[in-house]
């Protein structure tokens, strides 16, 4: 068996394509294919707003920024999760706070949220960062709650879930990142996400505020639209200290192409969810899904007594599976400055047992099989 990565990307002849084209047009960068990007990805999850950025974490960064975090003011989010989520809070100067997650479903656990909010005094927190984490959304109605009744904002983490979607309380399809719930959505367009972009991200609102503010901060704070009389085409302001976390018009082409073919890649996505989880029933811990949601799934995460040494037969088979997360609290960045004694017992005993085993669409029966074979030989 060839060697079978825990995710990859899927590029096609018409991506191609549509890269070459670009390359023969006239912007490389600041050009129509950003907005058009923009445009698409803002109708495909039914937000108002898209910022096409460099990575996701330049759109963590300006989500924070726009939301005018200070130095030394304090978010929460969760500990199971890629550092960025956290690192965005710290660029700011802020404090990060760790809530735990659910044990079942890894996600930000709302009752510790609370119980955190909760133990402080009003005002204390300024947001929450949410992740829908392996794509498995956020019930971001219940946090919204939670949020509006301490005046606190919402980042929605979304990078594994374009595709992804919660049933609110009224039945209503609520997708990842569509802003209904959230002051702002982050995607990323990593190679081993849904859609590829080689690098690059999307920041989505539904705030005509926060869609300028986070306009003027991807670009140096920078703006041409007071130009008057006096002035030629040459002239601009800056108006903020902002940054350059500009997506170029090549990876905007194949980010189009990529996300005109998310939702057949979500369906095969679910289609090898449902296969592990028949073949896993009663056998393996996986994460669980509530009824009327539905898993973009980036990952597909089990649970294990002995991870260290399925991690490596799997290794030795050909078989590179991965392991999502390292607790952020637990790195020592964080330990250094003062999470040694965090209890967060849940994220700590599901990262001793986690193990990401193959999920991507181009991931073929026979491939999925022999991974499923190997698995239940170890565990057996």
């Amino acid at each position: 068996m060839k060697a079978i990565p825990y995710g990859r990307q899927n590029i096609e002849q018409d991506d191609i394509d549509a890269v070459v084209k670009t390359l023969a047009a006239d912007f490389l960068t600041q050009g129509p294919k950003v907005q058009e990007f923009e445009e698409k990805f803002a109708a495909y999850v039914g937000a108002k707003y898209a910022v096409a950025v460099n990575n996701a974490t330049s759109g963590l960064h300006l989500a924070i920024n726009s939301l005018g975090l200070k130095q030394g003011e304090r978010v929460i989010t969760t500990p199971i999760t890629f550092a960025a989520s956290a690192n965005c809070v710290r660029y700011a100067g802020g404090e990060v706070w760790f809530a735990d997650i659910d044990s079942d479903t890894y996600l930000l656990s709302l009752e510790k949220t609370r119980a955190l909010i909760e133990s402080k005094p009003k005002g204390f927190f300024k947001g929450i960062i949410p992740v829908d984490f392996a794509g498995l959304p956020v019930n971001l109605e219940a946090f919204k709650e939670l949020a509006n009744e301490h005046n606190l904002w919402i980042i929605e983490d979304a990078c594994h879930a374009p595709g992804g979607y919660f049933t609110d309380s009224k039945g209503a399809k609520q997708k990842c990142g569509n802003g209904n719930y959230a002051d702002i959505g982050v995607f990323s367009f990593h190679p081993v996400k849904h859609i590829a972009c080689g690098e690059g991200g999307m920041v989505t609102t539904n705030s005509e505020e926060l869609y300028k503010k986070l306009t003027l901060l991807r670009s140096h704070g920078i703006t041409k639209n007071n130009m008057s009389e006096n002035h030629g085409a040459w002239f601009y302001e800056m108006q903020e200290l902002g940054f350059n976390y500009r997506l170029t018009d090549i990876q905007s082409a194949l980010g189009i192409t990529q996300l005109a073919k998310n939702n057949t890649g979500v369906k095969r996505r679910n289609e090898i969810a449902k296969i592990y989880k028949e073949a896993f029933k009663n056998k393996v811990k996986y994460q669980s899904l509530n009824e009327g949601d539905y898993n973009a799934h980036h990952l597909f995460v089990i649970e294990v007594e002995d991870r260290k040494g399925l991690y490596d037969f799997l290794r030795n088979n050909n078989i590179f599976a991965q392991i999502h997360y390292i607790p952020v609290h637990t790195l020592p960045y964080y330990q250094k400055i003062g999470y040694e004694k965090a209890d967060l017992s849940n994220s700590e005993n599901y990262y001793s047992k986690c193990i990401s085993v193959p999920m991507y669409p181009s991931l073929t029966n026979e491939e999925q099989e022999f991974v499923i074979e190997k698995v239940l030989n170890y565990i057996n």
